[in-house]
């Protein structure tokens, strides 16, 4: 098995068609049918089913298509880590990032990280958390930051950082006549939320909030991004629900920031690990998080969850 087979079976997978697996690959369809074949071969396993009409994964294709891209993703890092060595690195930590980490408190970490170990490469990775938890299993990664704490056995979530959630209202809103306000009120307009495909731990937080009130929210628009939710925020689409950092990073004009009315909630950003022994590096890196704010010292303002 060559790596040439594999590059050919995930294009067979990804396109489900054979000429076009070959045109992305920039060779003939004869040479490809031929990889696939020897591949199969050498597996002893069937891995697409083809008719005259149609080509699709068997379910033994369906299982090596979820391993054949880590193979890549780990070729990848090891001419990094060639890469880093011959830049002057000592070491390497592998970081993922899922959802929205508040922007200024991380940009300060990194740039800590960078001033007290200036010879350890810190290279990021945004993904989804439930692909950051795989990868941490699958030791892709070394540590991770992201917005849940159900993370499954073999992996440890600790909290790091709390971020205000405040409301993202458009300038000359009737409801910025409230210092702080009720969520009874915030319910009653469109909102833009999250998308929970993308950021999956903090809209989670979000909507345990919007489960204080017996109240259906009406949402609007689902988004990938907070540059986007400010953006529709600012148009007077709708309002938003977002950390206080994430709102005072944000570039758009039109656009005020309302705590809710009662205890303010805070959004958790959790710092994800294998449950196994720290290298001293990666124990380094995990105490600087609390330099920035120990919140074992301080305990944030969260109402819990009243279906737990």
């Amino acid at each position: 098995m060559e790596l040439r087979h594999l590059r050919c079976f995930v294009a067979v997978a990804e396109e489900l068609h054979f000429a076009r697996a070959a045109e992305r690959l920039h060779i003939e369809q004869s040479p490809l049918s031929r990889a696939i074949k020897e591949l199969e071969e050498d597996l002893g396993a069937q891995l697409f089913a083809r008719t005259t009409r149609s080509t699709r994964l068997t379910r033994a294709g369906q299982l090596f298509l979820e391993h054949v891209p880590r193979v890549f993703t780990a070729l990848q890092q090891a001419r990094d880590s060639v890469r880093a060595a011959t830049s002057g690195f000592h070491s390497q930590l592998r970081v993922a990032l899922s959802d929205g980490i508040p922007p200024s408190r991380f940009s300060t970490f990194l740039a800590l990280c960078r001033e007290e170990e200036p010879e350890i490469e810190i290279r990021l990775s945004e993904v989804p958390q439930a692909q950051q938890i795989k990868g941490l299993h699958d030791d892709l990664y070394d540590v991770g930051f992201a917005g849940w704490n159900e993370v499954g056995d073999g992996i440890i979530a600790e909290p790091v950082w709390s971020d205000p959630l405040m409301v993202a209202v458009p300038s000359r809103h009737p409801l910025l006549t409230y210092k702080r306000i009720p969520l009874e009120e915030v319910l009653r307009h469109p909102l833009v939320l999250g998308d929970p495909n993308v950021c999956e731990g903090h809209t989670r937080q979000i909507e345990r909030v919007l489960r204080r009130v017996d109240q259906e929210p009406l949402i609007a628009e689902r988004v990938a991004s907070v540059d986007l939710m400010m953006a529709m925020v600012a148009a007077g689409f709708a309002l938003g629900l977002v950390g206080a950092s994430q709102i005072a990073a944000s570039r758009e004009q039109g656009v005020v920031a309302r705590p809710l009315a009662g205890r303010t909630p805070m959004l958790i950003t959790y710092l994800l690990r294998r449950d196994n022994e720290l290298s001293a590096v990666l124990a380094r890196f995990i105490e600087r998080t609390g330099i920035l704010e120990p919140l074992a010292a301080k305990k944030p303002a969260v109402t819990p969850d009243p279906d737990t």
